[in-house]
């Protein structure tokens, strides 16, 4: 198996070297918009084109009711997503986007002053630092400083993961949240295919084994997880083909918050939750997985850890969760699978 620093230097020469555009990519893994919301597709119309050009991303990491945010972009590129952030938190908002390869962050530093006219702000909310995602301290990002961690199809690619996700945090506020796009396993994939240069750069050979990841979450305190949306990932490429084999690939954007009261199963207390409308671009619905869509007024009933995840992080203020902890019904019995064992 080679070393950590063996497989950082061949992930920062395909993504320096190998790719000089989105165009050069071998599958579509690492390069998805679907699912941006329609504010959101306007605010790309006044992106620079050599940023979107040179995007690399499988989701759309961008959760809503951003506004006033100190976001922290993980392996953030040439700065897409960043840009998208600085519009969506607003001139009272920060941005700080980390990434290990400086040709990279050379792009994204030199449109700075293109999107702080774009956006009519005094002064640009955004920086960045070279940096590798597994050691946010070197960028001087202090303790609980940070209202939310994204990540778009780059966590797969480092070779330290827990790092990744302790950092992320360490650096969060209570209630804050991790949301990332990123590509996932149905198996655990080999180490011949894990350090193959190509698949590797490509987001497969780092893919997270879905069990694994949520082993590695329950590791650091975090007992429930979500899945938003997710994809199967369709490889066409024969070389890629015959060196992955049979393993299932999907991308999913995920959500994990820093709340340490989470219990490993959702639990049921009784208790109710009804969404305000006041979420904005959402005055109907507020969709929080993939199995729990709120609609204005209407009441829902709901689990222990779903109500904490309401309640107590910035989506307290368009909620009313009605009921506590003080009497237990047993297991909750909710939708499909998606994140723990009884799918909540």
């Amino acid at each position: 198996m080679k070393d950590l620093d063996e497989i950082r230097a061949s992930i920062k020469k395909y993504y320096a070297s190998s790719l000089q555009k989105t165009a050069d990519l071998k599958t579509g893994a690492c390069c998805c918009s679907d699912g941006l919301e329609p504010d959101y597709r306007e605010i790309l119309s006044h992106i620079h084109p050599e940023i979107l050009e040179k995007f690399y991303g499988c989701g759309s990491p961008l959760p809503p009711a951003l506004e006033g945010l100190t976001i922290l972009d993980l392996g953030c590129g040439t700065g897409r997503d960043v840009y998208l952030a600085s519009n969506l938190v607003g001139p009272q908002g920060r941005v700080i986007g980390i990434d290990m390869t400086d040709s990279q962050l050379e792009i994204a530093r030199r449109h700075k002053e293109h999107h702080r006219q774009k956006f009519g702000y005094s002064e640009s909310n955004v920086h960045f630092h070279e940096c590798l995602i597994e050691d946010l301290l070197s960028a001087g990002i202090g303790d609980e400083s940070v209202d939310l961690v994204i990540s778009n199809c780059v966590i797969n690619l480092s070779p330290d993961k827990k790092s990744v996700f302790s950092e992320a945090l360490r650096v969060l506020r209570p209630g804050g949240e991790i949301y990332f796009a990123d590509v996932f396993a149905d198996r655990r994939v080999s180490d011949e295919a894990s350090e193959d240069p190509v698949v590797r750069g490509e987001c497969l050979g780092g893919a997270m084994y879905i069990e694994d990841f949520r082993r590695l979450l329950l590791d650091l305190g975090v007992r429930d997880y979500r899945v938003v949306s997710s994809r199967p990932i369709r490889l066409d490429d024969p070389d890629i083909l015959a060196k992955t084999g049979s393993i299932g690939f999907m991308s999913a954007t995920v959500r994990a918050f820093k709340l340490f009261s989470l219990e490993d199963r959702c639990e049921d207390y009784g208790q109710v939750a009804y969404y305000l409308g006041t979420i904005p671009g959402h005055p109907h619905s507020f969709t929080l997985d993939d199995h729990h869509a709120f609609y204005t007024g209407r009441p829902m009933l709901v689990c222990g850890n779903t109500a904490e995840m309401l309640t107590n992080t910035r989506f307290g203020a368009h909620f009313t969760v009605s009921g506590d902890r003080s009497v237990h019904y047993g297991l909750f019995q909710c939708g499909e699978p998606a994140g723990n064992d009884c799918g909540c």
